[in-house]
């Protein structure tokens, strides 16, 4: 029987054993060499959307991976699916990513949560507020608003817009045939009464030519960032983000007006493209590329593919207008992502080195270049920007008056409702417009109340 001193001393020389390997030299002689683990690739994985921006960023930051041997890969994800994956992934404290370039209303969700680590004292320590438009700070780094608590960095400003075909626009004949038919010249519209009748003039289903590519997907956001910014352009508002007051607010008259409006321009689009958005297979610059439509919304940050000859036959026949004026005011929806770092990823020391690279003024411009919208204030004020793509000045006014969605936690949830009853109006003809509100003002408050908003 072997005693237990003898087994722990074998089992501690078979333990230094394999600190060890042993390469014949030239000579023959037996050399010894000390073992070492190798080190792992330093590595972090991002979680973005499916879209054009984001083969842009892979671009990027493979420029930081040559600077600094941070391999960095962008997993991205469809539209019509992210949130609940990127959610899901969250609530079983997921390390599959490291950090996640997220909507302006995920801030509540994340912070909230304890899923985003709060970068308040580093965005402070670093002057990112002296770096990029106060716009942007708030709306995609800080929740609550108007807290000075952040738990993002700015990536990608976006607003919705619209692209158009210049060449028709400016066709003598046309504008003839429109002056005649509504007393006033063709034009980029000035309001939502102007840009209803050229997608009415333009309407040509008979020839397989539209006026007007408007989202009316019931997937993601698409349908109420399309709707939103009439509901503000006409007086009316989603509810009081102080207080949650949704009734009298949400279901006036005014917002009323607006949704009646928006079902009368959706009619101006082939029925076919109801799911024309974001994913690729389905992109809203499908119509226009093809020859399709006269007009279309688009957000900014995707429109590099309908500028590009080598995407777009005609890519020079392309311009873009800011959202137009409605009777009280002019809005559009609030677009773009911040960059957030998981508060439970391992790799954190990666991360908020990606992060200080990207606040440099020369990598913010070269985002600019390769596609991406930088909320850079130095990039945005630069007048060589505003010349490298017809896009840029549209953008740069829609940014000074777009406006976000509710940004607190529940967003998934009041985004769902919002979907669902907008889709029922503009699909059926069972319901009115102010039925619609009422039973979102509703469901909204329930939702509210239920999670606690309302003070007895």
């Amino acid at each position: 029987m072997i005693s237990p001193m003898i087994i722990a001393v074998l089992v501690i020389l078979l333990a230094v054993s394999t600190l060890f390997v042993y390469l014949e030299s030239d000579q023959g002689a037996d050399t010894i060499l000390t073992y070492h683990e190798p080190e792992q690739v330093p590595s972090i994985t991002i979680l973005w959307a499916k879209w054009k921006p984001a083969d842009y960023f892979q671009q990027l930051v493979d420029e930081f991976t040559a600077e600094t041997g941070i391999q960095v890969k962008i997993v991205q994800h469809p539209w019509k699916d992210i949130q609940r994956h990127f959610f899901s992934e969250m609530e079983v404290k997921s390390q599959r990513y490291d950090m996640v370039i997220g909507d302006s209303q995920w801030l509540g969700y994340g912070s909230k949560n304890g899923h985003y680590s709060n970068l308040t004292r580093w965005i402070e320590q670093h002057h990112v507020n002296d770096r990029f438009i106060q716009t942007a700070m708030s709306s995609y780094a800080e929740y609550p608003k108007a807290s000075n608590r952040y738990w993002a960095i700015p990536l990608e400003c976006d607003a919705m817009g619209f692209a158009y075909r210049k060449d028709l626009f400016e066709d003598n004949q046309e504008k003839r045939a429109f002056l005649q038919r509504y007393g006033y010249a063709l034009d980029i519209p000035a309001t939502w009464s102007q840009l209803k009748d050229i997608a009415e003039f333009f309407n040509r289903p008979t020839e397989d030519f539209w006026g007007l590519l408007a989202w009316r997907t019931a997937h993601y956001d698409g349908l109420t960032m399309a709707i939103q910014p009439l509901i503000w352009a006409w007086g009316a508002d989603l509810g009081n983000k102080q207080t949650f007051q949704i009734r009298g607010i949400l279901n006036n008259a005014a917002a009323t007006s607006a949704l009646a409006f928006y079902k009368q321009l959706a009619a101006f689009q082939n029925p076919e493209w109801k799911n024309y958005y974001l994913d690729s297979g389905r992109s809203s610059h499908k119509p226009l590329i093809e020859g399709k439509v006269a007009m279309s919304m688009v957000y900014f940050a995707t429109s590099a593919e309908l500028t590009s000859p080598a995407k777009n036959k005609l890519a020079n026949n392309i311009g873009f207008f800011a959202a137009p004026a409605g009777p009280v005011s002019r809005a559009t929806s609030l677009g773009g992502q911040g960059v957030s770092i998981i508060s439970y990823s391992k790799k954190k020391a990666y991360s908020f080195r990606l992060l200080k690279w990207l606040l440099r003024s020369q990598v913010q411009e070269r985002w600019s270049e390769l596609g991406g919208l930088s909320c850079g204030i130095h990039v945005l004020n630069s007048k060589k920007r505003l010349t490298t793509s017809p896009m840029h000045k549209a953008f740069s006014e829609s940014l000074t008056f777009a406006r976000d969605y509710w940004a607190v936690p529940e967003y998934a949830e009041l985004l769902a409702l919002s979907q669902q009853h907008w889709d029922k109006y503009l699909t059926t003809d069972d319901i009115s417009a102010k039925d619609t509100l009422d039973n979102l003002t509703t469901d909204w408050e329930n939702l509210f109340e239920y999670h606690g908003y309302y003070k007895e």
